[in-house]
């Protein structure tokens, strides 16, 4: 299996530094490796701020507030549309705000990267079809996951 994640900086505030890049790799990858994904792969991962998710999330899903972090499956039930230049199944979009990932760390007691992690994490469960809009039991299922992928990085889980 050949993964290859394209990271683009939109957040003007700062540059995007390589350990960042390299830990949403990582954690790109351990998503996969958990999941037994075994195909070619395309991920493309944003870093925006407040505004940009904010627009990003009034346009797509009526709901006009910021976020964390937005996921754009280009799959369902396992199909996946194909990049004709290299053959790789593209699951999707990641769009991580940033702003809120600063925030959220400061919240909760971590750095900034630990978040990134886990925001990177999650949306990469939604592009494999895990979803928690109800909560309940697909909740604690995807909750348990993202424990699990992020220990296996040497990120404990602190939320």
């Amino acid at each position: 299996m050949s993964i290859k994640i394209n990271i683009t900086n939109r957040y003007k505030k700062e540059k995007l530094n390589n350990e960042t890049k390299a830990l949403v790799r990582k954690a790109c990858r351990a998503v996969l490796k958990e999941e037994k994904f075994t195909d070619d792969a395309q991920v493309d991962v944003s870093f925006v701020d407040d505004d940009e998710i904010k627009e990003l999330n009034s346009n797509f899903r009526d709901i006009n507030k910021s976020t964390d972090v937005l996921s754009f499956p280009l799959g369902e039930n396992g199909e996946y549309d194909i990049n004709p230049e290299n053959g790789a199944l593209m699951l999707g979009d990641v769009i991580i705000s940033v702003d809120h990932a600063k925030a959220q760390a400061q919240l909760y007691g971590h750095g900034d990267e630990r978040e990134i992690a886990f925001l990177t994490v999650h949306s990469m469960l939604h592009l494999l079809g895990y979803d928690h809009v109800n909560g309940g039991e697909e909740q604690r299922i995807m909750r348990k996951k993202e424990e699990k992928i992020l220990d296996s990085i040497g990120l404990s889980v602190e939320r």
